[in-house]
């Protein structure tokens, strides 16, 4: 469904035709719209109210044949989460009913609630009204016209920030929702130049670059592929002053065979979604440069295709790291913390920055643990956990700390080389992998990883979100900006 919105001011509601929608307390009570209804209206309303269950927080009702009231209930001190998903409930609502129009009366919204309501619901419905249809022969043409009828001034900068966020947010989706053989690195570093017309400067290294540089366990994973491996960077400057970035690094592994260590063929399908922790970093990059966010950001991605082919990375490989560490590749499906290895510290070093938050689907033990509700959130610093978790409590994109502990060094250390790249002795699969990357942190920069290999793809639609990609991670991120460094 695509969302068309419109401001306008608030008129005599009797000439309206088509979806009117009115908000209410969370006991459905009208009183207040004795004044945008005519005495008969309002007295067939009420009557349709007593058999109706007013708990369901959104109500419809054919109230004439030209007119279909619909009334949405806000608790007192609704949350800003909360008056989302409604706004995300009522698309669902007109997206099941084929509706073209609704005139959404944004003056019944209760005082007692801050300005922002009804952009926040508006931002709800068009969060949840995304899909990703490019490839079918006969798209869906159902756009939806919503008018906002008010009698006060339009508030452009609110609109323009949820709106910056939704694109940001809606690319992170685009990039994970399309298949491998068209979003694969060499054509993914080449959309991200496309980002330098909205502020950001980007630069692109490639393999011959990379290697030159010593990167040689981001290349290692990428060999086996006819397509290029890359780290590309998008840079944001918000502020005048040289002030120390923040970093946000990403997995970007485009298509996961797992490589000479082949996966399974059921469910292969899904490693698309594979570069989920670079989308949500592109994403979060593209939210800061439209909304003009005022901070300094760095967004560093790792590029490349595992696939298995005559010269794959072989288990059993030693590499050299960009930090100089050695590697032994004891299973090439566990390659996206080789990716992050060079990231993470080509990041540090060449930005020195305020702190490294790094996104990755990295292991399927973090779906073990946590499903589809929480990523999993490892860090070395008690400060920076904390921000991250309260963002995610604020918009719903939780994530949850488990722990990194010196003892689960040994699991990941190597007779051959100074670590290995997984845990042969079993369990707390998590927690190694992020335990492995820590490693590459070396001058103590505040860091922190999620692992969102249960939250960047569902097959089932979330309260803001369709099925397929959700986006998860840049409202977070977002949010965590928001609160903490503007």
């Amino acid at each position: 469904m695509i969302i068309k919105n419109t401001f306008l001011k608030l008129t005599n509601i009797s000439k309206l035709s088509g979806c009117i929608a009115f908000f209410t307390n969370e006991k459905s009570e009208i009183s207040h719209l004795r004044k945008y209804l005519s005495s008969t209206e309002y007295k067939n309303l009420n009557v349709l109210l007593k058999n109706k269950n007013k708990k369901k927080g959104l109500l419809s009702f054919d109230l004439n044949p030209n007119q279909k009231i619909i009334l949405i209930s806000f608790k007192k001190n609704q949350k800003p989460n909360e008056t989302e998903k409604s706004g995300a409930k009522l698309t669902d609502l007109l997206s099941s009913e084929g509706a073209k129009l609704i005139h959404i009366i944004s003056d019944t919204i209760s005082v007692s609630l801050k300005p922002d309501a009804i952009y926040e619901f508006l931002h709800g419905m068009r969060l949840k009204s995304y899909s990703f249809d490019k490839y079918k022969s006969k798209k869906e043409s159902n756009t939806l016209k919503v008018n906002v009828a008010s009698s006060k001034k339009f508030n452009k900068k609110i609109y323009d920030k949820y709106r910056a966020i939704e694109l940001g947010v809606n690319y992170t989706k685009d990039l994970v929702s399309e298949p491998g053989n068209i979003l694969h690195p060499d054509e993914y570093a080449k959309r991200l130049t496309q980002l330098k017309k909205i502020g950001l400067k980007v630069s692109v290294y490639n393999e011959k670059q990379l290697k030159k540089m010593g990167c040689n366990a981001l290349v290692g994973v990428g060999q086996g592929s006819v397509r290029g491996s890359y780290l590309v960077t998008l840079e944001w400057r918000g502020k005048k002053s040289n002030s120390k970035p923040l970093a946000f690094v990403g997995k970007g592994v485009c298509f996961d065979t797992g490589g000479i260590s082949l996966k399974p063929a059921r469910f292969m399908e899904d490693m698309t979604y594979d570069m989920a922790g670079s989308a949500v970093v592109v994403g979060l990059m593209k939210n800061l440069a439209l909304r003009k966010s005022k901070v300094n950001a760095v967004g560093v991605v790792g590029l490349v295709e595992n696939m298995p082919g005559g010269n794959a990375q072989r288990p059993g490989d030693i590499v050299k790291s960009y930090s100089g560490k050695t590697i032994e590749v004891l299973n090439t499906d566990a390659e996206g913390r080789l990716v992050l290895a060079d990231a993470i510290t080509f990041t540090e070093k060449k930005f020195k920055p305020n702190l490294i938050i790094d996104l990755a689907t990295l292991t399927g033990a973090i779906v073990v643990a946590l499903g589809s509700e929480y990523a999993g959130l490892f860090s070395n610093n008690d400060n920076l956990s904390k921000q991250l978790h309260e963002a995610g409590e604020k918009v719903e994109e939780k994530a949850w700390r488990l722990p990194l502990h010196s003892n689960y060094d040994k699991l990941m250390n190597s007779k051959n080389a100074d670590m290995q790249n997984i845990n042969y002795v079993g369990g707390a699969g998590s927690t190694t992998a992020a335990q492995f990357l820590q490693r590459f942190i070396l001058n103590k920069t505040p860091w922190a990883h999620l692992d969102i290999a249960g939250m960047a793809f569902s097959k089932y639609a979330g309260a803001l979100n369709s099925s397929g990609a959700t986006g998860y991670g840049v409202r977070l991120l977002n949010k965590f900006i928001e609160d903490n460094y503007e």
